[in-house]
Parts: C-alpha cells; structure tokens; sequence
C-alpha cells in the first residue's frame, strides 16, 4: 500500500518570512500577574507600553486574560502615545512571553497567511504556567487562518531566519532532552524544514549563561538581511559570557547560509556583567531586538555600552527607527524585547 504523504506547511508552499518584512500587526501580551512580576510590574508595564507606542507602522494585537484588564491595558498603552491600531484580545495566558508562546505566522508564494501551532511545555517544564500551552492554538482560532499542528516541543525564540531558507538555532535548546528526548539533530532539522518552509540549519552550540531558555538564539546571533548576521563581542575581560561569545562569532564566520554564501559577520558590544537584586550574572543581550515595520527596538540596561550598541544597530537598519528601551525590570523575568513579541506578516507578503 502506498503511504499517504503527510500535509505540512513546505509542501503546501507556505515559509517562515524574516522578521524585517513587512508586518500586518504585532502582538503582546499584557503584563497580568502581580505574584509574577512583584515591585517589577509597573517598569514592565512601561515598557510593554513603549513597545505599543513606538510601533506606529503596524497594528498592535495585545491579549488580556480577562475582561477586566482590558481598560487598564489600553489606558496605559495610549499613555505612551500610540497612534496604532489597538486591538484588545481575551486570551488567557501564563505570562507574557509571545515569542515563544504564541504561533509562528508563515506566508506563501501567493502572498496567502498561515500559523504553526507547535507543542509548549514550559522551558524544559522549569516555568509550567496555567493557559501557557494553548495561547497559539487560540490565537490561530482568532485571526481565523489556516494553521498547522506539529507535535515537537518548540520556541519562537530558539530559532531566526533569513527569509530565504536559512535558520540559526543552538543545540543548547534544541537538543536538550527537556524538550524532545526522543528526536535527533536530524529528527529537528525534519521538522523545522517541514513546518517552517526552511532548508538549511545552522546550529551553534551554546546560549548566554543563566539564560532561563537553556540558549535561545535570539540573544546571540540575528540575522540582520539576507547573507548578514550580528553577534556580539564581549565587553571585557570580566565578561561573563566572553568564551560563549568568541566561539558563537568563529562558528558564523565558518557558516554558509542555503544559497551557499558565506556570512558576513557583524559585531554589537555585549552589555557585559548585568547582575539582579542578588548579584546573580543575567542574560543580558542587545540581540534581543524586535524589528517593527519602521523602528528597531533594541533593550538597553543602564550600562556603559547602551549608546555604542544603539549606534551599531541603527548602521544595520539605515531606514528605520532605532529606539533604545529601558529592559532592565522585563529581564527580571528571563528576557526582553523579541521575548514579548511575535509578527504576524502583511497578507501579500511573498
């Protein structure tokens, strides 16, 4: 008997676009949980705010687990002067981390949407938060697109694109048997070409120390276009993370992406040793920036190298709008910018 062909989103046309096409909305998740977030909730919220109203190009799909947040999201939302679309959504949730959480949004060659659905179980199961493992499910049901299911454990943050078929990923994450202990490098290179339209995967191999997502890739290496991919370079010898660093930036140089060229490699200094209330080292990261339809939006942390990391990224992004937000209480919580925010691409982008 002939074995039927399975229906996923490469087959059926459908890619993950990069992240620097352009947007129908952005979408976030308002900051809820006052046992979460403690003395940090009102900073975080200023910041979800700033993100809302410096991404005036493109509407802004904000999720509240209740109605009864839905007046007091929005109040603090057009307190930073936003001028998009503010679509409030009753989604409940776990904690505000869409990247990870949330579908991944593909498109076609007809310039058609879709979503993938892929398994959550918490970081490795170290940060299991009610609602957590269904928000991309019912987002996918809201925006009412086609979506496929795919049963592997998987991020949004453990994976960035070229648009053109190339990923960087870490095996840190990817491999790590709290998510997939039954599947291969090759099992994961299967699926991430099957349900995200990709064909090369380029694997590094470790993340930022004390990073709560065992190595995500989006606070070490991003592409910035197709063929071009930034890193960062430590800040100094006491540098938490200068091994990592030097080793992340010597496998780039070495990588070429699916058409065959070689990378080039481009530099952001490392913020450095940022601690927390305790003096424990954090997975501080300029990297982890959030690229809207006009405007860069780069995490800063009240150190030296704040102004020198903005002026790099804003040589990368020539014509938008780079702006610096104060990320310091968002990282509190494990990440920062990219970690609250997933894309959802314009109908008509190819």
């Amino acid at each position: 008997m002939k074995k039927r062909s399975i229906l996923t989103p490469k087959n059926a046309g459908f890619r993950m676009p990069a992240e620097w096409d352009r947007h129908q909305s952005t979408w976030l998740a308002w900051p809820s949980h006052e046992h979460l977030w403690k003395e940090d909730l009102d900073a975080v919220r200023l910041a979800v705010g700033q993100i809302y109203g410096n991404l005036r190009d493109e509407a802004v799909d904000l999720l509240v687990p209740e109605k009864g947040f839905s007046a007091d999201a929005a109040r603090w939302c057009m307190a930073a002067i936003g001028s998009s679309p503010l679509n409030v959504r009753i989604i409940p949730f776990g904690d505000i981390w869409l990247r990870d959480t949330a579908p991944i949004f593909l498109t076609d060659g007809a310039g058609r949407t879709a979503a993938v659905c892929f398994a959550f179980n918490g970081w490795g199961r170290k940060y299991v938060l009610e609602h957590d493992d269904m928000v991309s499910t019912k987002i996918a049901a809201a925006v009412r697109i086609k979506t496929f299911r795919c049963d592997a454990v998987f991020e949004g943050g453990s994976i960035d694109v070229d648009g053109c078929g190339t990923a960087l990923t870490t095996r840190a994450c990817l491999l790590n048997p709290n998510r997939n202990p039954g599947l291969k490098e090759r099992d994961i290179e299967e699926r991430l070409r099957d349900f995200l339209g990709l064909e090369k995967i380029l694997w590094l191999n470790r993340g930022l120390v004390n990073d709560h997502t065992d190595g995500h890739v989006d606070n070490i290496a991003r592409f910035v276009t197709q063929g071009m991919v930034a890193c960062m370079k430590p800040a100094g010898r006491n540098d938490p993370n200068a091994d990592v660093l030097d080793e992340i930036r010597r496998d780039l140089q070495n990588f070429r992406d699916a058409v065959g060229q070689k990378l080039d490699v481009v530099s952001v200094p490392s913020p450095g040793r940022v601690l927390d209330a305790e003096g424990k080292v954090m997975s501080a990261s300029y990297l982890n920036f959030y690229v809207g339809n006009g405007v860069v939006l780069v995490p800063i942390f009240g150190v030296r190298n704040d102004d020198a990391a903005l002026k790099i990224i804003a040589g990368m992004y020539p014509n938008r709008r780079v702006v610096g937000i104060d990320s310091r209480a968002l990282l509190t919580g494990g990440g920062t910018i990219h970690c609250i925010t997933q894309q959802q691409p314009a109908r008509g982008v190819r």
